[in-house]
């Protein structure tokens, strides 16, 4: 069974409540006839499978996926008013459980959470799971701007190891992006730069040490922390302030976290797979996005040079181990 982790998806809910409101998405359509979802710092070109099913189950089939792990994407819902983010956050996760319903052979999902109210967001991540079935929830790598190892967070965190599922963190606009805002370096660099530096603060700030059960998944193949692996450990054996709230090298941490497969380059896909192994690494195609690689990303895998059993790991069996399928 082929399973992808990492794709997104707009409920009609959540879509119509954007178009219907003023927040902090917006909703418009180019001078090419394109409906974009605009927020700071990037926008989202959407087509026809980040609404349609029929379109996505198509696509699947095509490529040889079997089932999709469903999220929203950004913006989320965090940005907006709370009342609003709330309202929002309930739409989308409404709406996956719908589809988890009527085509449960193809979709799971994970639940979309308003972490501008923590309080709320543990809540609603109970409802999600306990009420419309979802496997988990995605978490955008900053709050506002706020890193997610804040001490008001950790009722999320905690609220997710009492339900033993997993949190899938997920970039959004890079808490320090101006820099960035020319030539989409959001996507292209600031993703990956924040959701490493949104795990990295929750190694270093120990919430991985204080919830050792704590299942956490890292988007497109772990961000940068893969690549940084010798310098974080050079670091925190070097600086005294790396080890106020750890004792043990980051890389302990950062062995037991997951990660999807996107990286587009086999290359780094195996630098990636040298340092966490097979069993943390699951199949993802960010689809349907601009950068959406669902036509390549089975082949990627089936082309490695490592063994047959490591390879259903990745393209299946781990996903399916962690969201309990």
């Amino acid at each position: 069974m082929i399973i992808d982790f990492h794709n997104h998806f707009y409920p009609k809910g959540y879509l119509d409540e954007l178009k219907r409101g003023k927040g902090y998405a917006s909703v418009e359509t180019d001078r090419q006839g394109r409906l974009l979802i605009r927020y700071t710092g990037d926008y989202n070109v959407v087509v026809g499978p980040h609404l349609n099913l029929e379109d996505r189950i198509r696509a699947m089939d095509r490529y040889g996926v079997d089932i999709q792990v469903l999220t929203l994407t950004t913006p989320g819902v965090e940005r907006e008013e709370p009342e609003r983010g709330r309202r929002l956050a309930e739409l989308a996760n409404d709406g996956f459980a719908r589809i988890v319903e009527k085509h449960h052979d193809r979709f799971t999902a994970l639940a979309t959470l308003p972490l501008q109210d923590p309080e709320a967001a543990a809540i609603e991540l109970e409802r999600a799971v306990k009420d419309c079935g979802l496997k988990g929830a995605m978490l955008l790598s900053n709050v506002n701007g706020q890193p997610l190892d804040l001490e008001k967070f950790l009722p999320v965190f905690e609220k997710a190891v009492k339900l033993d599922v997993p949190l899938h963190i997920h970039p959004t606009s890079p808490i320090n992006y101006p820099a960035m805002d020319d030539f989409r370096l959001v996507p292209i660099l600031g993703f990956g730069v924040d959701t490493t530096l949104s795990l990295l603060r929750l190694v270093f700030k120990g919430v991985l040490k204080r919830l050792p059960a704590l299942k956490l998944v890292a988007s497109h193949l772990g961000g940068v922390f893969p690549y940084l692996r010798g310098r974080i450990d050079t670091g925190f054996q070097a600086y005294p302030e790396c080890k106020i709230n750890i004792s043990e090298p980051p890389s302990r941490y950062l062995k037991k976290v997951w990660a999807d497969s996107i990286c587009y380059d086999n290359n780094v896909f195996m630098s990636t797979y040298a340092f966490l192994g097979p069993n943390k690494i699951m199949l993802g195609t960010d689809f349907p996005h601009e950068i959406s690689d669902l036509e390549r990303s089975v082949g990627r895998i089936m082309e490695l040079n490592i063994d047959d059993k490591e390879k259903e790991r990745i393209l299946g069996d781990n996903a399916a181990e962690l969201l309990k399928l």
